[in-house]
């Protein structure tokens, strides 16, 4: 994430409620190849944050084990998109190699904010993600978001995996806990953003060096005490 100082490329202010949102992501090259895998989340933490979480979509799919159908609320034990299966026949639904824990849900991804929204009022911490590609790491980004307290989550559109999947699992809920906008250029989000108030944002460089401060201390602590 570019600090405001380091960037010459100013252009002129967007006007506020600017939406950098792209088309729908059924253009997405990682949506593409993926068949019905690609809507499903599984895991118990990551499909109980989807169901409680009031921007999805109404599920499409919920299968779940005979032991884990009776764990689960009165209301979704009725509900007529529950299948019970044995974990097998779970597996059979879901990409080789998920841990499904019994559980799996097919939703769409929660609704998205615009940058104005999202960053409405400028106060807070917001992250973003600038062609991070890798799902593991980005369901790891939103699960230390969420435990540090951040507002929210910016990703490219073009550049960033669909928040299902291994994501959503490695996540552990997180994205059903924090909002998030998908905006095709992340310069011009960095504009909205410093119209409506934001400053002093780290790039990698400089997040690297608070990490390796950070780290530094841990080791002259480990050495005074060795």
């Amino acid at each position: 994430m570019s600090s405001h100082s380091e960037r010459n490329d100013r252009k002129k202010p967007s006007s506020p409620g600017r939406d950098f949102r792209s088309k729908p992501r059924e253009n997405n090259k990682f949506s593409k190849g993926q068949g019905d895998a690609k809507d499903w989340i599984w895991g118990t933490h990551a499909v109980e944050a989807a169901l409680s979480n009031p921007a999805r979509p109404a599920p499409k799919r919920l299968l779940a084990t005979p032991d884990r159908a009776k764990r689960l609320a009165p209301n979704l034990s009725r509900a007529p998109f529950l299948q019970i299966m044995e974990g097998a026949d779970i597996a059979r639904q879901l990409p080789a190699g998920a841990v499904h824990q019994g559980i799996a849900l097919k939703i769409d991804e929660p609704e998205t904010l615009g940058v104005h929204d999202l960053g409405t009022p400028a106060k807070g911490l917001l992250v973003m993600l600038d062609q991070i590609t890798d799902p593991q790491n980005i369901g790891a980004i939103f699960r230390s978001a969420a435990a540090f307290g951040a507002k929210g989550m910016i990703l490219q559109d073009r550049h960033a995996p669909a928040l299902t999947g291994v994501l959503a699992k490695t996540a552990v809920g997180a994205v059903d806990k924090i909002p998030y906008a998908r905006v095709v250029n992340l310069s011009r989000a960095l504009e909205e953003l410093a119209d409506l108030g934001w400053r002093a944002s780290l790039n990698v460089s400089a997040a690297a060096a608070v990490a390796l401060y950070e780290a530094s201390k841990f080791r002259s602590r480990d050495e005074i005490g060795s």
